[in-house]
């Protein structure tokens, strides 16, 4: 996703460059016609293009507010994601109790936490096209591995292992009803928010709204040189170029918004996101399971001093 605050003209107008060299070439033709060759007669009432650029306006602002909506629709559902994240790492920290196995609840709380680090990570790569198991094997077991791989959605495939080991937590002990059904809410959600993120993805923005829109614009990008070569003669070639540049680079806008997870620049940045979520689980997890310092006089185990990287 595009990051940086000044975003390079290169970049803004290499979208265009086909379309402006093309309207250039146009414009300039116009221009040759009406005073080399003085066809004068082709100009036309400066009217009929400016009401037609006024409903191709409205209806570009429509489009790219409904490009907008479906774009941040991705981001809150990605934004939900974080939190849930975080909240389920806490719940694992702070509901599984083994006092006589210590290093099963390391075990299994890392084990937990890190799968659904994981789970961020194959979503992202799930709703882009791309390889979901690629990199996963710093943060699930190999196991795990062999498991999700039989899954033509791999997120679905890892939710259903902690599902399976949110159960196997309960029947040992290690947390209560109650605890199973707060966490058990806590994987409901992360499965609703996947499903909003393919709703987003599955559902195409309608190719007919976009066709008649992208027709009428270059309709009126063609009229456009008829309405002006009389009022400003030559000058009328920059102007073309102008505004027709506007109209595209908004149309363009729309267009990429409206697809968040195509890895463009313009996605919502989930791998950004997921990178994110893993550092914070990892210092949550650091933070829980390393012993503070003895205080003074007291006995020191270094046995009892663990990190979990």
């Amino acid at each position: 996703m595009l990051l940086k605050e000044n975003i390079p003209v290169t970049y803004i107008f290499g979208k265009i460059k086909k379309e402006v060299l093309l309207v250039t070439v146009y414009s300039v033709f116009i221009a040759i016609m009406y005073n080399t060759f003085h066809f004068t007669r082709i100009s036309i009432p400066i009217a009929v293009p400016t009401i037609l650029g006024t409903v191709i306006s409205l209806l570009l602002a429509f489009k790219s507010n409904q490009a907008y909506d479906r774009w941040w629709e991705a981001r809150t559902l990605w934004g939900a994601i974080v939190n849930d994240t975080r909240s389920l790492t806490r719940q694992l920290l702070t509901f599984v109790d083994t006092p006589y196995a210590e290093d099963e609840q390391r075990a299994f709380c890392e084990k937990l936490a890190k799968r659904q680090v994981a789970w961020c990570y194959a979503l992202s790569r799930h709703l882009r096209k791309e390889n979901p198991l690629q990199g996963l094997e710093h943060l699930i077991s190999a196991e795990d591995l062999q498991h999700v791989k039989r899954y033509d959605n791999v997120p679905v495939g890892l939710l259903e292992l902690q599902a399976a080991d949110l159960r196997s937590a309960y029947k040992l002990g290690w947390i209560n009803e109650y605890q199973q059904v707060s966490i058990d809410e806590t994987l409901t959600r992360f499965s609703n928010e996947m499903g909003g993120c393919e709703r987003i993805k599955n559902t195409v923005f309608p190719a007919t709204y976009s066709v008649y829109i992208h027709l009428s614009v270059l309709l009126f990008v063609l009229l456009l040189p008829f309405g002006l070569i009389e009022f400003f003669g030559v000058v009328e070639v920059p102007l073309v170029i102008a505004i027709a540049s506007s109209f595209f680079l908004i149309e363009n806008m729309a267009i990429h918004l409206q697809d968040p997870f195509e890895n463009k620049p313009t996605d919502t940045p989930t791998t950004t996101i997921s990178r994110n979520i893993e550092r914070d689980i990892k210092q949550m997890l650091n933070e829980t399971y390393k012993q503070e310092e003895p205080a003074v006089g007291a006995s020191h185990n270094p046995s009892k001093v663990f990190y979990i990287l």
